[in-house]
């Protein structure tokens, strides 16, 4: 069953590892959050969750603001061919979200580590990364080596490459 938002918190609390929650009304698009989330330091993350021909899945976590060529993306990251949208249900199934509230903080339900988490340099160069905790109806904002740090303690190798254009 996926971790709550507060399993989460508790989680990265006992690495010990300090973040600030701010709650707010459901979340669904980088437009929604520009426009309600207020002033809250730091990068701010969009992410996408896709998948190769084999059926390998990847977390994409960039600035909200970037792009990424999705025509192009699976040279940079090792994909088998193309990448298209992971099907809601898999969402569910290995990171616990819905669409509307993927996050990198997902990878905490990944257990079997079927999927393979990848942050943009370009996010990584803020030290403050805001992220959905679970839920698209709060952000926690957390230290960029803590949010690496927590991403190793799911077992999960963090990647890092240049991922937008």
């Amino acid at each position: 069953m996926a971790k709550t938002q507060q399993e989460l918190l508790d989680f990265l609390a006992g690495l010990g590892i300090q973040t600030s929650t701010v709650s707010h009304p459901p979340l669904f698009t980088v437009a929604d959050s520009q426009k309600l989330r207020g002033e809250i330091a730091g990068g701010h993350t969009k992410n996408l969750f896709v998948k190769d021909r084999k059926d390998r899945y990847f977390l994409l976590v960039i600035e909200e603001d970037a792009e990424v060529d999705l025509k192009q993306i699976h040279h940079v990251i090792g994909a088998s061919g193309k990448v298209s949208f992971g099907k809601p249900e898999k969402l569910m199934e290995y990171l616990g979200v819905i669409p509307g509230a993927v996050t990198a903080f997902g990878v905490i339900n990944d257990t079997d580590r079927v999927v393979t988490i990848i942050f943009d340099e370009e996010l990584l160069k803020h030290d403050i990364i805001n992220a959905h905790p679970l839920t698209n109806e709060a952000t926690t904002s957390i230290a960029r080596d803590d949010l690496l740090r927590f991403v190793e303690a799911t077992g999960h190798e963090p990647r890092v490459l240049k991922l937008t254009v």
